[in-house]
């Protein structure tokens, strides 16, 4: 491998701002803020918007956006019955 082509890879702990779960993994990203990790060391944060503690798909809280048919809204949407 060629020498300084690649980016620095270090462990982060990423922050879940949605639910506050917080997790150390590996990554390339780097950032300006840092937090202090439960094994006292200092890490670089990077904040996502969605993890897997807040991610329908592995909580199993799904949401229904659609309820009913084409028709069931077009009545909803106008008070119709």
């Amino acid at each position: 491998m060629k020498k300084d082509i690649h980016p620095e890879y270090r462990k982060v702990v990423f922050l879940d701002t949605s639910s506050d779960f917080k997790f150390l993994s590996g990554s390339t990203q780097n950032s300006e803020e840092t937090i202090e990790w439960e094994d006292g060391n200092t890490y670089p944060l990077i904040r996502v918007e969605i993890s897997s503690d807040s991610h329908p798909f592995y909580t199993g809280k799904q949401k229904a956006d659609k309820v009913g048919g084409r028709v069931d809204r077009f009545k909803k949407k106008y008070n119709m019955k």
